[in-house]
């Protein structure tokens, strides 16, 4: 349009008659100027074309520029791809219950510092009114120098912990979800990944355990079947 604006004579070498024509004559033209390809055929012309096609050049040579670093940034920013266990799990542990889940890293990447945060989230009567609160949750172990294979989160549910006493029905009237939050870096990047997940109280198994999903090999190597992450068993209750 800038080109049409500014009249024929501002680009050399049209031959277009009517104005559909000669519009993508123009069009053409400001697009090989544009990608800086040039065919040769089309030149602009006299001060006006020649002002109009360097700023159609400058423009497209930034715009390639930031595309280019956009998509770059965007692609190559590493990014981790936690498994995590569909269901969480109250169990056993060492005299008490515990809460637990399961996460593996399900890239070949090595993954190292890792950092786990549970934060338990419920709603509470405040002044009358009914306010989602956020607490902290103790775990027996948030971080590992790295994760080869996988790792069980466990929170001991002893006097100290907000889960103390509670009970299925009490997470369920308070709206309780666990929040949980992964923070590690990337081996091959050398860059602090993140991810995160949540368990709502109906995604929380009262007296189960995980099923074991180690294999050994005949020759020693132990190896786990990622497949088997969410699978656990119901405890009876001479178990609890």
């Amino acid at each position: 349009m800038a080109y049409l604006s500014s009249g024929v004579v501002s680009i050399e070498g049209t031959s277009g008659i009517t104005m559909g024509e000669k519009f993508f004559e123009a069009f053409f033209f400001s697009v090989q100027t544009f990608t800086t390809v040039g065919y040769g055929h089309l030149t602009p012309k006299g001060i006006v074309g020649n002002l109009i096609a360097t700023l159609d050049a400058f423009v497209g040579l930034i715009s390639f520029a930031l595309a280019t670093g956009l998509l770059f940034a965007r692609f190559s920013k590493p990014t981790a791809k936690i498994l995590f266990s569909k269901q969480a799990i109250i169990a056993p542990h060492r005299g008490i219950t515990a809460f637990e889940f399961r996460l593996a890293n399900a890239r070949s990447n090595q993954l190292v510092e890792v950092e786990v945060k549970v934060l338990f989230s419920e709603m509470e009567m405040v002044k009358s009114n009914r306010k989602r609160r956020f607490r902290d949750l103790p775990l027996e172990r948030n971080k590992v120098a790295f994760l080869p294979l996988h790792l069980t989160v466990v929170h001991p549910i002893d006097e100290t912990s907000p889960l103390n006493g509670l009970t299925m029905e009490d997470l369920e009237k308070s709206d309780a979800e666990f929040l949980v939050l992964i923070t590690a870096v990337d081996e091959t990047f050398s860059q602090t990944v993140h991810a995160r997940s949540s368990y709502k109280y109906s995604e929380i198994v009262w007296g189960a355990k995980f099923r074991d999903i180690f294999h050994y090999s005949n020759n020693g190597i132990i190896s786990v079947d990622l497949r088997c992450i969410h699978d656990i068993d119901k405890l009876e209750v001479a178990e609890m």
